[in-house]
């Protein structure tokens, strides 16, 4: 039985050592591993960015949004690009063909010349692009955007006790310092959002009854994303309610400003 076992794994050996010949005869292919590193990054910026900001969406009021929020991060995850790019980040072949970089005639393979030393310090480059791409923040940065989030929900709180409407609050030197500062640091750490921006510009145009030159397309696209994102932090970081964002001057003024420039289009 014992020299039964060892012909099995003697057996065993030599499939796996076919295989690899196999592959290396067939030339392998040679993937973009720098490329899917930072792809992947920032892909997970995005994911985490939404789920943030699904967190802060509680309550009944929010369930559609929140489930909105919840299928566009079950979507990033599943894009073919993103699978791709998380598969060569750990030196996987990627499913779909992405990052892949186009091969020079491959040289006879010997057993001997495996790269076997090859793999750590690929993994050792990898997790070095990894320290220097994750994210736009350095550890001190984002701890203080934590903290700047968290001082602005407590300095509402406290005016809101006072008081003071949801437009005064807004309005508070300290909150408007810190909002801003708040701004900087999102910036800093997603500077990828500039994608979402053309996303939505294309879809806007598609709407459009009649054709708009480029600068009006700009400024279109450009009015509407701001006015999204000033309702999505009224609601999420200053806490408004449906009625008091309707209310809300600076917003009023810009969606006035935003239907004028739809009519111009029609």
């Amino acid at each position: 039985m014992g020299e039964f076992r060892g012909m099995t794994a003697a057996k065993a050996q030599a499939e796996a050592g076919m295989e690899l010949f196999k592959s290396a005869e067939g030339g392998p292919r040679e993937l973009d591993v720098a490329a899917a590193e930072l792809y992947k990054t920032q892909m997970e910026q995005r994911i985490f960015v939404l789920e943030a900001e699904a967190a802060l969406l509680t309550g009944k009021d929010n369930k559609k949004e929140r489930a909105t929020k919840g299928k566009e991060v079950s979507e990033l995850k599943g894009e073919a690009r993103y699978v791709d790019a998380c598969k060569v980040a750990k030196g996987l072949e990627p499913k779909h063909g992405n990052f892949v970089k186009e091969q020079a005639p491959q040289p006879t393979f010997k057993v001997e010349d495996a790269p076997a030393a090859a793999v750590p310090e690929k993994k050792k480059e990898v997790a070095k692009k990894t320290k220097k791409e994750e994210g736009g923040l350095t550890a001190a940065e984002t701890q203080e955007l934590e903290k700047v989030k968290q001082d602005i929900i407590d300095r509402k709180t406290q005016l809101k006790a006072e008081g003071l409407s949801g437009g005064q609050q807004n309005k508070d030197p300290q909150v408007v310092e810190w909002v801003n500062r708040m701004a900087v640091l999102k910036q800093k750490q997603d500077p990828g959002g500039a994608e979402e921006k053309k996303d939505k510009d294309a879809s806007k145009k598609k709407s459009s009854k009649a054709p708009l030159s480029k600068d009006e397309q700009k400024d279109l696209g450009q009015r509407e994303l701001e006015v999204e994102q000033y309702k999505h932090k009224l609601k999420t970081e200053f806490g408004y309610s449906k009625k008091e964002m309707l209310a809300d001057p600076d917003l009023q003024e810009m969606e006035a400003k935003l239907t004028e420039l739809h009519k111009r289009a029609s």
